[in-house]
């Protein structure tokens, strides 16, 4: 989800044109439009109810509009002052109630709240994307742009005139009539059709309940049998109850030897909002295909990706692509070989019937226990929540020296916990809300956001509140939520994010993002530390006997560490380019998506039947309903940085040493957009980021035969190049865009 960069305006009128059956309350105060008097700025959320949002925003775009206008019709000479910093500081109520929107609609999304968010949502866009074609606005803004080397500005304040202006080209300034007046009704159309594929998603989540018996989970272990039955408990059924959210999915799939329930449960997934009915979603991604394909034209890029892609780190599909093709070919490859360990499991099992993708997952487990002897439910015992929470919070400590102390504030929801981060000095840093149980009105997956932003008041720095929302296991009974290895992975994650948002010190609201393909450093570096013996060690610990993990199980996690990373590579890079080649088209013609999707990916590129893409194009949200769009290779591109930037730990005697993480702290998390992203890793590095690291992490580098080891008789090039086969430790693009970049991601999904 995008977090919505304020720099636009509404005409009054428009405004009022807006339904007002809500547009007061009685004669309340809405805590949306007053100042907060909660203890560190919270959101009072014991107050904020769903009737207060349609009249806040309302009066928020009021607000906003007089504030542009009074910058518009100003008779001083357009100055950094009087109009790259007004328009900075315009809309902060606005952007406010937008945050907390945004938050509280994902993480419970009831049917009032659906209706608010179906009503006012594409209202509000379009208020952004009216003043983003203000032409009086933009002349102001570009004259201070065309006299920006004369000014004596910083280089912080040069950085904000250039992403501002660049800002306003990117959404269109620079159109003029009929081809101004289509990009409006485009950026509408999207963000209408957004919603709706969101909703249908949400809705095909939620309808989906396969109901089983004791006797068809008697195989299943202990805690996924209570979870179920709490679950169909909570749903008003009886018996046991699995439901397409992976906390409850992917268990089933691990654990349970029914393959017909297995396949059952599997297809549901696999074929959500792809089933002809009034949730389909096809035709609705299609329309956003080439309307993303006409958007792109108008603005004079040959395709989408193009038009992404020149605002990130990548700068042209062409580099996205030759990552993403370097890492697919031999993940498909590992993924084929992994799949002929399980097929020996399943001949013996079914030896006249064919391997299917709904039973990757059980023979994947059946081949680890018979390989690496390690079973991810006997050190599930090990990984409570609460334990891996307080892992994450030493490991932030060893780091930077902040501590997370739980404090009692006003809640959006009952399972939420609270907590003031302090500075190793003691001094108030920001509030973290964790949220960490599904619900039937909360999305899938995981992700980070901010219910209020860091920003500047007066001089003054006003500390941000933020959240992380996950989907885990919840206790049942006397036992806690106790998390998988991926989910354990996933809490570090997201912690990442938050330790980004948190560190953010900028200077200018229009500086606090960072590239998209930059994104998800700061959260995938985290989880590199999570299973480091030395960390483990400190959170790992047994929720009954209170035993700490024990080295048998450290040393079995590390020798399965390169397990299944074909089929886990292979599936997250054929969803970053199936987003890619939707997004790469340079003119747009009716099309099956489904056809579409095979084609490139079995087709062209080799993807095995076995392995379906993480996700596909009728639940993709990400790229439909999510920001993400041209931009799910953003996990992949990060993880060479996360990789590259922790090899500078592992090379340290001390893995949590304090000089390299005040640096990493200082000189990337804390500087949000002030600089661009490769300027501050090589700050950090000393060095551009080479692939290394990241294919030897997934078990796709083959260390070059040394000088010594070649044939007599051979050329040393041709040696090497056979040697490598194919794969070559070269680095990231170096060079940055051309333009400065802007992208305005705040939330984070799980990959």
């Amino acid at each position: 989800m995008k977090r919505l960069f304020v720099l636009s305006s509404l005409l009054f009128a428009m405004t009022m044109n807006l339904s007002c059956s809500n547009a007061t309350i009685s004669e309340e105060a809405n805590p949306l439009l007053e100042e907060w008097t909660t203890e560190f700025g919270v959101p009072p959320f014991d107050k904020i109810r769903t009737e207060h949002f349609e009249p806040a925003y309302i009066e928020a775009m009021k607000m906003h509009n007089d504030e542009i206008a009074a910058i518009v019709n100003s008779e001083e000479e357009p100055t950094f002052e009087n109009t790259i910093v007004a328009l900075d500081n315009a809309g902060i109520t606005l952007s406010q109630i937008n945050l907390i929107f945004g938050m509280l609609s994902s993480s419970d999304l009831d049917a009032e709240m659906q209706e608010v968010q179906n009503k006012i949502i594409p209202r509000v866009e379009e208020h952004f994307n009216t003043i983003m074609l203000n032409e009086g606005l933009f002349d102001r803004v570009k004259v201070v742009y065309d006299k920006r080397a004369s000014l004596n500005l910083d280089e912080v304040q040069m950085r904000l005139v250039e992403k501002t202006y660049n800002k306003f080209v990117r959404s269109g300034a620079l159109l003029e009539g009929e081809a101004k007046e289509r990009l409006m009704q485009i950026n509408a159309e999207l963000s209408e059709l957004s919603i709706r594929f969101g909703n249908n998603l949400l809705t095909e989540n939620g309808s989906f309940q396969l109901i089983l018996n004791e006797k068809q989970v008697a195989d299943l272990p202990e805690g996924v049998r209570n979870q179920a039955r709490e679950s169909a408990k909570a749903a008003g059924v009886e018996g046991y109850l699995f439901t397409l959210d992976k906390p409850s999915m992917l268990p089933f799939l691990t654990y349970s030897k029914d393959r017909d329930l297995r396949r059952e449960l599997y297809n549901g997934y696999l074929m959500r909002c792809n089933n002809d009915n009034e949730y389909d979603n096809k035709q609705l991604a299609e329309d956003m295909a080439r309307l993303r394909v006409e958007k792109a034209h108008l603005l004079g890029f040959k395709s989408y990706s193009h038009y992404v892609t020149d605002d990130q780190m990548a700068g042209t599909p062409e580099a996205v692509y030759e990552l993403l093709e370097e890492i697919f070919e031999p993940a498909v490859e590992s993924a084929k070989r992994e799949l002929e360990e399980m097929k020996e499991l399943f001949a013996k099992d079914h030896p006249d019937e064919t391997f299917e993708k709904s039973d990757w997952w059980y023979y994947a487990e059946q081949v680890r226990q018979q390989k690496y002897q390690l079973d991810e439910e006997a050190i599930r015992q090990y990984l409570s929540l609460d334990n891996v929470r307080d892992g994450m919070f030493y490991l932030a400590n060893r780091l930077y020296g902040v501590t997370f102390r739980p404090i009692t504030a006003p809640r959006y929801h009952k399972e939420c916990t609270v907590y003031q981060v302090l500075d190793h000095d003691q001094s108030h840093v920001g509030v973290l809300y964790i949220d960490p149980y599904p619900r039937k009105s909360k999305s899938g997956g995981a992700w980070c956001g901010n219910f209020t932003e860091q920003r500047y008041v007066d001089g003054v720095r006003k500390a941000p509140v933020l959240g992380i929302v996950c989907n885990f296991t919840p206790p049942v009974g006397d036992t806690p939520s106790l998390l998988s290895f991926d989910e354990a992975e996933t809490m570090f994650h997201e912690f990442g994010h938050a330790l980004h948002f948190l560190f953010a010190n900028v200077r200018y609201r229009g500086l606090t993002d960072v590239e998209g393909d930059f994104v998800e450093l700061p959260s995938q570096i985290m989880e590199n530390w999570a299973f480091e013996p030395e960390i483990m060690k400190e959170y790992a610990i047994h929720y009954r006997t209170g035993e700490v993990i024990p080295d048998r199980h450290i040393t079995k996690i590390q020798n399965a560490a390169l397990f299944n990373q074909g089929f886990t590579t292979t599936e997250l890079a054929a969803a970053a380019l199936i987003d890619m080649d939707i997004h790469s088209l340079e003119s747009y013609t009716d099309m099956n998506i489904n056809d579409f999707e095979q084609y490139n990916l079995a087709t062209r590129r080799g993807l095995i039947p076995e392995i379906a893409p993480r996700y596909r194009y009728p639940y993709f949200a990400h790229i439909f309903n999510g920001g993400y769009s041209s931009g799910y290779y953003f996990y992949l591109w990060a993880e060479v940085l996360d990789k590259d930037a922790f090899a500078a730990f592992s090379q340290c005697r001390d893995i949590c040493d304090k000089e390299l993480a005040h640096s990493f702290r200082y000189d990337l998390l804390a500087q949000g957009g002030q600089r661009a992203g490769m300027d501050m890793y090589r700050k950090f590095r000393g060095a551009d980021p080479d692939k290394t690291a990241m294919l030897k992490a997934r078990g796709l580098w083959s260390e070059p035969v040394a000088e010594e080891e070649m044939p007599e008789g051979v050329e040393e090039i041709e040696n090497i190049e056979k040697a490598e086969e194919g794969v070559k430790p070269v680095t990231l693009k170096p060079e940055m865009p051309k333009r400065p970049s802007t992208p305005t991601l705040k939330l984070s999904i799980d990959k």
